[in-house]
């Protein structure tokens, strides 16, 4: 009798030859599972992979960057992935987020978006870039040597010295930083934390040989000149070096590419050394071509660069820029803001489409809607930074993406900008719940 005529012994004899299948299977796995397991390893390691075939066009090279560990951008700029493991602290700076603000995009009925620099690991600031490119091409042009006991210098209101601090300890060096007396203790106070030789000096203008970004580069050449030492003083200099703008050409430009897919309006951003609109400027409206993208200068009161991009002159065509002698008009906001043309700013000026100018009481009025609606507790430059997002997605149709930079903490700002605002009574008192109003901006006419 065949088994086609016994259905129970049919039935027993398909799952036990489906068993001694099922263990075969499994044993071979086994064995070829090390195999499979150390390939997928290595797959991260490996170049990326090419593959050239094309029926119409002839050969075409397709790159695999997923295997590679990077995204690729217009421009040929790279974005780095996470690995799960930074390499130090240099490996913290850098592919910061891109968040929407929700009240702001609400209040506007355009998206908001503010790239989150005060998640830099280093110095907490988008000058964390800007410090590590200054570093690391001074190394490569033989400028600082690790380890043979190198100072560097620079001139700054706080952000950069922070930054510079932070990696010339994990690189080798030392720090010593130069910095106006009108600037809010906390950031002096981790200067020093940190290691940083700080010089707090009176405030004066860039003709005078004590200005702060003068008196750091005479330092730098006093120190090179000492026949003490084997070791130099370098001058970072990160108003006049294009390693500033760079910085941001080849970083934060590309990621805010990447992470709006190209679907950007327009970018505000304010100007102290003016490294970070004009490098973001270049890549996206250069590299990338968005011939559309609207760049506006967010500039607090005192500043001289709205009417430089507006009108052309810093306040009249009788003032002659670089020799006049008249202070900067009082301002709370620290970082951005200035009454010269530096040339990191001039390597992106012509790619400014306009100009935004924000009172204090607007910055101070901005900081405190967002800790109260967004859980967001920025700085002063950040505040004048979103003030200025408000005004450009007004300007432009319903729908259209505007991305602005938190360039760092209210932390750092409690001493001075905070007090402003709470001396405001910004804290305590009702507000109108409508934020065009709270800042007295008008809607445009349609």
């Amino acid at each position: 009798m065949s088994l086609s005529d016994h259905p129970r012994a049919y039935g027993t004899a398909a799952v036990a030859i489906a068993f001694v299948a099922g263990v075969l299977v499994t044993l071979g796995f086994k064995d070829l599972y090390p195999d499979l397991e150390r390939r997928f390893q290595q797959r991260g390691e490996r170049k990326p992979r090419t593959r050239r075939s094309s029926l119409f066009w002839g050969p075409v090279e397709l790159e695999d960057h997923e295997s590679s560990g990077t995204a690729m951008v217009p421009g040929g700029a790279m974005i780095p992935r996470d690995d799960g493991i930074s390499d130090g602290i240099e490996g913290c700076i850098g592919r910061t987020p891109l968040i929407r603000i929700h009240s702001l995009s609400e209040a506007t009925g355009r998206t908001v978006l503010a790239k989150a620099e005060f998640l830099n690991g280093a110095g907490n600031s988008p000058k964390d870039r800007v410090a590590l490119n200054m570093i690391q091409q001074a190394e490569k042009d033989g400028f600082l040597k690790p380890g043979r006991g190198d100072t560097i210098y620079e001139g700054t209101v706080g952000s950069t010295g922070i930054s510079i601090a932070a990696l010339a300890r994990a690189k080798g060096y030392k720090a010593h930083i130069c910095m106006p007396n009108d600037q809010s203790r906390e950031k002096s106070d981790l200067l020093h934390h940190l290691g940083a030789t700080v010089e707090r000096v009176p405030v004066q203008p860039i003709t005078s040989p004590d200005h702060f970004v003068n008196l750091a580069r005479r330092r730098a050449a006093e120190h090179t000149a000492s026949t003490t030492t084997p070791s130099v003083g370098f001058f970072a200099d990160q108003f006049e070096s294009r390693y500033n703008y760079e910085a941001h050409l080849k970083t934060t430009g590309p990621e805010i590419y990447h992470q709006t897919r190209g679907r950007i309006d327009a970018f505000v951003a304010g100007a102290g050394t003016g490294g970070t609109i004009s490098g973001v400027a270049r890549y996206l409206k250069e590299s990338a071509k968005l011939h559309n993208l609207k760049v506006v200068l967010a500039d607090p009161q005192g500043s001289g660069l709205y009417n430089k991009i507006r009108h052309g002159v810093m306040y009249s065509t009788t003032e002659k820029e670089g020799t006049r002698r008249r202070q900067q008009v009082d301002s709370v906001v620290e970082g951005i803001g200035i009454n010269r043309v530096t040339e990191n700013l001039e390597a992106g000026r012509d790619l400014i489409d306009t100009a935004v100018r924000v009172t204090d009481e607007q910055a101070c009025k901005m900081a405190r809607w967002l800790a109260e609606h967004d859980g967001i507790f920025c700085g002063s430059s950040s505040a004048v930074n979103c003030v200025g997002a408000v005004v450009t997605a007004l300007s432009l149709p319903e729908g259209s993406t505007v991305v602005t930079v938190l360039c760092d903490s209210g932390t750092r700002h409690l001493s001075k900008f905070w007090k402003q605002i709470a001396a405001m009574g910004l804290e305590d008192e009702p507000k109108p719940d409508n934020l065009l109003t709270l800042l007295a901006i008008e809607k445009p006419k349609s």
